[in-house]
């Protein structure tokens, strides 16, 4: 199995100004790294992190899994900024576009981890994405346009 985090840089950094959304982000990459750091336990082949920046260097191409998400809004195909995508060894994929998703999906993987080994790699999460694990938020919402 294969998987590959995608999430925007001027999230990460916190330069949307969206607390929220810098905070998820956070936890998405902190989750993603620790999967990394553990991948044989989980028996998996491979775990990218790409951060996708705004600007003419990037043109926001997956690193590994050939596979993106898009919704439409305003009559205009929009590609999500953040999604995880997994990829089986029957080569099916599957892609999570919602950060919320993303985090339990991660999570899940985790806690798979923390069941295999006697060492706790808990990732310690902001408040924002513990809420989300707990249910209290059913959405992150999305930078202000630019």
């Amino acid at each position: 199995m294969r998987i590959e985090l995608r999430v925007c840089q001027h999230c990460h950094e916190g330069e949307h100004e969206n607390e929220h959304k810098t905070a998820v982000t956070r936890d998405l990459v902190a989750c993603a790294e620790r999967i990394s750091e553990y991948k044989d336990v989980l028996g998996l082949d491979d775990v990218h992190i790409r951060r996708v920046r705004e600007d003419e260097d990037d043109d926001g191409r997956p690193a590994a899994l050939p596979a993106v998400a898009a919704t439409i809004q305003n009559e205009q195909i929009t590609v999500s900024d953040t999604q995880l995508v997994t990829m089986g060894e029957n080569g099916y994929m599957l892609v999570y576009p919602n950060p919320q998703d993303a985090l339990k999906v991660l999570s899940g993987n985790i806690d798979e981890i923390n069941k295999e080994t006697e060492v706790d790699v808990t990732v310690d999460l902001s408040p924002e994405g513990a809420a989300i694990l707990a249910g209290e938020h059913d959405e992150v919402p999305d930078p202000p346009e630019a």
